[in-house]
């Protein structure tokens, strides 16, 4: 294999995907967190850096440089700016303890591991954990600091989602509506003929593969056109994220099961963005963030036509993504005022139809399901999350009254690889508040 196709693989498979990044692929274990620390390694220290220690356009995505660049997007990829607004902070109360760091929970093969050596053991840059509001636990690691926007990847799909939802909620959109009636350059594509509900819940059935091992695969062609990938010299596909979506194919019957596949929340952010005449910074700026009372501003990465990645572009705080998931436990109210609907909410919380999401073999997420881009437990906590790959997440347990907010840069993308560790650690810990609240 060539240098550059392994390089474009291992890009690839970082930004969107399911496979080893670096070292891992390269058939080693990857460096663990202690030895991958971006402080550890030196990444972009000394002014200039040493040429071994430089992080840029050509290397951005390679673990272990992750541990420093998903922290730094914004100084390596062109973005939009979503503004906190000139309102106070909201207020997040400290009432840090002591006692959670040592905290035991026991894994599927009966060992047990502590709440520190979880984090460790994946990759995490930074957690905060609020308990009835309140801040129980914040960390950081490495390169992550608590101003510091982080890469939130495909935890983006759920604020674009919620949004639309809101929008739905208001009756500026129809959720039954077909997609070419809103955005009619969509007509000839596998999107003319679905639902907004359908793209909302990814029930699409268009023909798009994410199979990186596969040359052909759709994945490949909406990497470039979105610049997340080089283009080769005799590239001839799509130049934008829009471009690639007009050449998507219908591949079975919409509405049967869930098929989990990013191009839906660029689609989505299209219809909205076309409705509302805002773009999807503006409209997160306006209805959202500024009204959170956020710490800082946020951005998304745009394409080189300037179209916002609605897909996995957000970068933000990790305490204002706890804010958001704040506002979405107390049933869309926070900082003095409703920012979402309850109904909103309550639309989330219920989630989609199990039977459609089991289709799609998640083994470690049993009888979960997907709504409004929002991945739904249905179990007794009635716990729903955004998720990201390499471990972003927004973990929301309304009966223990717990929010998680954690961003991280696991080498290996599919969250997976994560959730044997990160779910039965968040499960102890939200047993362990319910018992010992402060």
């Amino acid at each position: 294999m060539k240098r550059t196709t392994r390089w474009q693989r291992n890009c690839l498979s970082l930004l969107l995907g399911g496979l080893l990044a670096g070292q891992a692929i390269a058939g080693q274990p990857p460096l663990d967190a202690d030895a991958s620390d971006p402080t550890v390694m030196g990444w972009m220290q000394g002014f200039p850096p040493a040429a071994d220690k430089q992080v840029n356009g050509n290397n951005y995505l390679l673990f272990p440089r992750t541990r420093w660049s998903f922290s730094h997007i914004r100084e390596l990829l062109p973005t939009a700016n979503v503004g906190r607004g000139a309102g106070a902070v909201s207020s997040l109360p400290d009432a840090r303890r002591d006692d959670i760091n040592d905290l035991q929970f026991q894994l599927a093969d009966g060992s047990n591991m502590t709440w520190a050596q979880s984090l460790a053991a994946n990759y995490t840059d930074g957690i905060v954990v609020l308990h009835r509001g309140q801040v129980v636990y914040e960390h950081y690691f490495g390169a992550l600091q608590a101003e510091r926007p982080h890469m939130a990847f495909s935890v983006t799909k759920s604020f674009i989602g919620t949004l639309a939802a809101m929008l739905i909620a208001e009756g500026t959109l129809d959720e039954q509506a077909l997609v070419s009636s809103y955005v009619p350059e969509l007509k000839d594509s596998g999107f003319g003929n679905t639902t907004v509900r359908q793209v909302m819940d990814m029930t699409t059935a268009i023909r798009y593969s994410e199979t990186y091992s596969d040359p052909t695969a759709e994945i490949w062609e909406y990497s470039r056109a979105g610049n997340l990938i080089p283009r080769p010299a005799d590239y001839a596909g799509a130049t934008s994220l829009y471009g690639f979506l007009q050449k998507v194919q219908p591949e079975g019957q919409h509405g049967e099961v869930f098929a989990y596949k990013t191009v839906n929340s660029d689609v989505l952010a299209w219809i909205v963005q076309r409705v509302t005449g805002s773009s999807f910074a503006e409209l997160l700026q306006q209805r959202i963030w500024s009204r959170l009372g956020a710490e800082q501003d946020a951005y998304i990465v745009v394409d080189q036509v300037g179209t916002q990645f609605a897909g996995g572009g957000l970068n933000a705080s990790l305490r204002d993504m706890a804010r958001f998931g704040e506002a979405l436990r107390n049933n869309g109210r926070f900082n003095g005022q409703q920012i979402i609907p309850e109904a909103v909410v309550a639309d989330i919380r219920n989630g989609g139809d199990p039977a459609k999401f089991a289709a799609a073999g998640y083994a470690t997420l049993p009888n979960w399901s997907y709504r409004n881009m929002w991945w739904v437990s249905n179990n007794a906590h009635g716990v729903f999350a955004a998720r990201g790959i390499h471990g972003q997440t927004i973990y929301v347990d309304p009966k223990a009254e717990m929010v998680i907010a954690r961003f991280a840069s696991n080498p290996v993308a599919a969250n997976g690889a994560n959730d044997p560790i990160s779910l039965p650690a968040y499960s102890a810990l939200a047993q362990f508040l319910m018992r010992q609240p402060q």
